[in-house]
């Protein structure tokens, strides 16, 4: 009853839910859950490398709940991108999951720490860009290959951004098939925009952090 109320409402009125909505799903404070489902004394927003996510929840509490966190923080994406599109197709979707991001990666709560956002994005190219995970993982496992980049988690992102923003951009200018996926619209390329500079200020702003975590043979968390 609610999503056909939704749905029934002006465009304007819908795509503002889809951001509403989107921006709710990624505050959902996965890894914050993880460790008190798991009962352990620890903090995943003060210990390690103080980012709430899957690899640092890894890293202290154990495998199993960092890929529990990762999993959840995909949903979050994918989650928003459906939701999103259910309200107002294409640009619902968009939208929605670039909200989700943009929570995950400044939540507007104090209560909060604000994640690196990377497993969230990839739930957002799940349910808006399918046509483009397999480049994606590509570049992924690219990246890992060269050594001068396999430790190099900031500068790996970027590369795996504006790969991300450059193809969205192309599938929309073109209009590829995006099987799976809402039809490419400019909404594509503008919300890979936004999820990608989320991301980039995020390692931007704890670059130092994670390099020395990582010269320490820890990993990015």
């Amino acid at each position: 009853m609610v999503s056909r109320l939704l749905v029934s409402l002006e465009p304007a009125a819908r795509c503002t839910a889809a951001i509403a909505a989107g921006y709710g799903l990624g505050l959902l404070p996965s890894a914050r859950l993880a460790v008190w489902a798991s009962g352990t004394d620890t903090d995943v927003e003060r210990d390690g490398t103080g980012n709430p996510g899957a690899m640092n929840t890894s890293h202290l509490i154990g495998k199993r709940w960092g890929a529990a966190v990762f999993a959840a923080d995909v949903a979050k994406g994918w989650g928003a991108a459906a939701l999103g599109r259910r309200l107002l197709g294409a640009t619902g979707a968009n939208t929605a999951a670039a909200a989700a991001v943009v929570a995950h990666c400044y939540p507007a709560t104090r209560r909060f720490r604000g994640g690196k956002g990377v497993a969230t994005s990839i739930g957002q190219v799940l349910g808006t860009f399918p046509a483009y995970f397999p480049i994606d993982a590509g570049v992924a496992l690219a990246t890992a290959a060269v050594p001068a980049l396999r430790h190099r988690t900031f500068t790996a992102n970027t590369v795996a951004s504006l790969t991300w923003v450059g193809c969205a951009s192309a599938w929309w200018r073109k209009q590829w098939p995006n099987p799976g996926g809402p039809a490419p619209t400019a909404a594509l390329p503008a919300a890979a925009a936004v999820s990608s500079v989320a991301i980039f200020a995020r390692f931007l702003a704890e670059r130092d952090k994670v390099v020395s975590y990582e010269a320490a043979g820890m990993g990015e968390g």
